[in-house]
Parts: C-alpha cells; structure tokens; sequence
C-alpha cells in the first residue's frame, strides 16, 4: 500500500530502505559490510560517480530488478544525469538484454525519471 503523500517512486524506495532494516537486524554484519563494499565502489574514482550510477542502472535492467531499476534510476538524477544519458544507459542495456530489458526501460525507468524529476519541491 502506498503511503500518504508519497509518489510511487518513493513508496519503493522506502520499502526497499524497510526491507534493508530488517535484513540489518537479523544480519548485522553482513548488512554492515555489504553497505561498506557499495559504498566504497560508488564512490568518486576514475570513473564519476554520475557515470558508475548509469553502469549500474543498465545492469539492473538487464538483471531484471525493479528495485535496482528505480535506486539507480534516483541515483543518476541525483547525480545529475539528464534524461538523454539514462536514456542511453537504458539504449546499452536493451542491446545487451534484448526485448524484457527494452520493456523495463521504456516503462519502468521512464516512469521513475518522470516521477522523481516532477515531484521536485
């Protein structure tokens, strides 16, 4: 169920943020150094931090995960990334991922920039 005042993007990114508080309560450690291990690999290197949230967006299209569709698709406005750039992000992963990565893209991804970039205060 969707919270009050939430748009849908937000209601699956605080499932998932829920969802990531039980796992730590159960499996602290691993909860603990998996965040450590992804947050030392997105951060500021070689490559930008726009650029790895664009690789990881295409991978969660190819690997099929709604969830990672929507975290990355965040990540790379948040990183400032402009509609053309996720656009062919999702162009990479469709070529690699074929008609179900085509489908997650024109749908789901297209849906979250909208939502996150409207919604905007």
């Amino acid at each position: 169920m969707q919270e009050k005042n939430m748009t849908w993007t937000q209601t699956y990114l605080h499932d998932y943020k829920e969802g990531i508080g039980v796992f730590s309560d159960h499996m602290p450690e691993v909860a603990h150094k998996f965040s450590q291990f992804t947050e030392e690999c997105f951060k500021e290197g070689e490559v930008s931090q726009k650029h790895k949230q664009l690789m990881a967006l295409g991978i969660s299209i190819v690997a099929q995960d709604e969830y990672c569709m929507i975290y990355h698709t965040k990540g790379c406005v948040d990183q400032g990334a402009s509609e053309k750039e996720i656009l062919e992000a999702c162009g990479v992963a469709a070529a690699f991922g074929g008609g179900a990565a085509l489908s997650q893209a024109v749908t789901l991804v297209q849906d979250a920039y909208m939502d996150l970039t409207t919604s905007i205060n």
